[in-house]
């Protein structure tokens, strides 16, 4: 599932080629009703909320995207004709503009919205890292009233939006908490530094399209050339970036959790040596 930055950057992309524009819309597959409501419309704006994706149409309409595990966007620029490709019969959603195309496939959700039920889905969501208008203290309020791990309570997007498997695994890890550390366990000086982390991280990641959580002046490693496989700490790591311990692997609540268990000790255990190296190479206490 894509996680939050993907999606504000579907959101800025789309912005730049349809804002402002009449575009053509309709739903080649035909699951899609309403896109006669919107076909010839102008595309006002384009928003993001977490791993939720707005298109504002004149007249208040705005469609809801929501890819989920499968949902992808693809892309056609046009040539000099101006015409896509003939649709697959598989797109839910297309949009055609002057020189861009995009086509919806497999999302878990692709659907009409009015402005009370835009308002309703926003509320419904916690603070997502990347807007400006985020509030930290609505997640921290939220995370002091849960006993469960604060692992699962990273994913629930109520507490938090736009945070997925890599993110939550990467955070946790750079902060030497362990997923099943209660989430009303985590003091606010810690959760100040993982809001902190995830901002800088999501945001980057809007920027360059992809997903590093390692400091490159740790590994030695520029991000430029920096590959997938070493772009984490223990996110799909055999062993630890650190320490090389064995990453332990295991379901939490129906996604994959990851954790060295030695930087990141299971509650009750004490942690060896006392603390744990932050996201740039500084110590805090553990």
């Amino acid at each position: 599932m894509p996680e939050g930055h993907t999606i504000h950057r579907l959101a800025r992309d789309h912005a730049e080629w349809f804002a402002g524009r009449r575009v053509r819309v309709s739903s080649p597959q035909g699951r899609f009703l309403g896109t006669a409501d919107l076909d010839g419309r102008r595309l006002v704006a384009t928003d993001a909320y977490g791993k939720h994706l707005l298109h504002r149409y004149e007249g208040g309409r705005s469609v809801h995207v929501h890819l989920g595990l499968f949902g992808k966007v693809r892309h056609h620029a046009l040539g000099p004709r101006g015409r896509p490709p003939a649709p697959r019969d598989t797109v839910r959603y297309r949009v055609v503009g002057a020189g861009h195309a995009i086509d919806l496939v497999g999302p878990t959700a692709c659907e009409l919205f009015d402005p009370a039920q835009v308002e309703a889905l926003v509320a419904r969501l916690g603070p997502d890292p990347i807007r400006d208008d985020a509030d930290p203290e609505r997640a921290w309020v939220k995370l002091q009233r849960r006993r469960s791990g604060i692992g699962r309570a990273l994913m629930d997007q109520s507490v938090l939006a736009g945070v997925g498997n890599v993110y939550r695994a990467e955070v946790l890890f750079v902060h030497g908490l362990h997923p099943d550390v209660p989430a009303d366990a985590v003091d606010r000086e810690t959760w100040e530094a993982m809001w902190t982390t995830l901002v800088s991280w999501l945001r980057r990641g809007v920027r360059e399209r992809r997903i590093i959580t390692v400091d490159p002046a740790e590994v030695g490693v520029p991000r430029s050339r920096m590959r997938r496989a070493d772009a984490t700490y223990v996110y799909k790591q055999e062993r630890c970036r650190r320490c090389g311990t064995e990453v332990r692997r295991y379901d939490l609540a129906g996604r994959w959790a990851y954790a060295c268990e030695t930087c990141q000790p299971p509650p009750g255990r004490p942690r060896r040596g006392g603390s744990v190296r932050g996201p740039r190479g500084g110590r805090r206490r553990g």
